[in-house]
């Protein structure tokens, strides 16, 4: 039988495909556990791992790997390359895209400040957000800090760079395109909203986003690091804002579907009102594959159930729990993997711990 294409892993026929393609190192390697042999590991060196995203669920992957230790020879640090969104246009980064003619640098510190080396006192500046109504209020150091840098050096890589020495950052941050990009998006019911801080003000759930202008070139490196990944993880975070816009980016789809790498996407737990209203878990996907085609290999679940009374002060708001089917995702063609993913406390978020050792145990696997 031939190997179906591109698009045919995406349709009827894909899930068997996919999970016989994955299964020797997925199914064996990751559901039983099986830890490959000092040697191998050491042949094979640290895994590198690029993880695409923004917002607030990026940089708690990116905690979780960098704080990731060696626990003897058989476990590397991985090797960490965050690719960033650069679509957002609300609040500290608005802001000052409209006041300085910027890149938004706010997903950009998030991600460095997660990857710094320890709580030192730099990474509470960086951190640090000014009250009050006028003026610096709303802002914060670090997006100061790096828009400074961009205007003293005229280079918005060039301040990362800097930012992250600075930071100690154990990782590579990289903008997912230098051009400025408005997000579009389209609203059951045929609404059209522009803007990124404007998805939650219409209601109802969005149904496609675009990048205007169409397709901004994407950074070379961020092209590079894909291609040379040996894991890459997408998520989690808001779906429409802070992952899809990085997919709509010239060459990182086609980079994402040619490159060797494992492509993990990790499912959000709860809905997101004004966005993902009503949506499961097949349902994300196929938003993705709409997107950008068949670029995720596996999925990751949290298996964990959620205490009822905090589902019931999230559903107060509008968002409810990423419903689950196994049978609805294999029809992507995509293998789920279901897991401990939940962190303990008072709301429902990702455990980064938990995701780091689960990405890096894909990793150590292989293809």
């Amino acid at each position: 039988m031939s190997q179906p294409d591109e698009a045919g892993a995406a349709m009827s026929g894909g899930a068997d495909w996919a999970a016989a393609a994955l299964a020797p190192s997925v199914e064996r390697g990751i559901e039983e556990e099986i830890n490959p042999s000092p040697r191998r590991l050491l042949d094979r060196g640290p895994p590198r791992v690029v993880c695409i995203g923004g917002g607030t669920g990026l940089p708690t992957v990116l905690r979780g790997l960098a704080r990731r230790r060696l626990a003897d020879l058989r476990s590397p640090a991985p090797q960490i390359t965050a690719i960033v969104a650069m679509s957002d246009d609300g609040g500290s980064s608005g802001r000052l895209r409209r006041s300085r003619g910027s890149l938004p640098p706010g997903d950009v510190r998030k991600c460095l400040v997660a990857l710094a080396s320890g709580n030192s006192e730099l990474s509470r500046v960086f951190r640090y957000r000014f009250g009050g109504k006028a003026g610096l209020a709303g802002h914060a150091v670090g997006n100061l800090l790096i828009t400074a840098m961009a205007e003293l050096k005229g280079d918005f890589l060039e301040a990362i760079k800097s930012s992250a020495d600075l930071l100690g950052a154990r990782g590579t941050v990289l903008p997912c395109t230098l051009s400025p990009v408005e997000l579009v998006a389209y609203k059951a019911g045929e609404a059209c909203v522009a803007g990124e801080r404007n998805l939650s003000r219409v209601p109802g759930r969005v149904v496609r986003i675009a990048l205007r202008p169409k397709a901004p070139p994407a950074v070379d490196a961020a092209l590079e690091a894909i291609e040379g990944a040996d894991l890459i993880s997408i998520g989690p975070g808001s779906l429409y804002s802070s992952i899809l816009p990085n997919l709509l980016v010239d060459g990182v789809a086609r980079a994402l579907r040619q490159t060797r790498a494992l492509k993990v996407l990790i499912s959000n737990l709860m809905t997101q009102p004004g966005e993902t209203d009503g949506m499961d878990c097949a349902d994300h996907l196929r938003a993705v594959i709409d997107h950008a085609g068949p670029v995720v290999d596996i999925v990751l679940v949290n298996g964990t159930p959620f205490d009822p009374e905090i589902v019931q002060r999230y559903a107060r708001r509008g968002s409810e729990p990423v419903h689950f089917d196994r049978a609805a995702v294999l029809q992507t063609g995509v293998i789920p993997l279901e897991t401990d993913l939940l962190k303990d406390g008072p709301r429902i978020r990702h455990d980064g711990r938990k995701l780091a050792r689960r990405l890096v145990r894909i990793a150590r696997c292989g293809p």
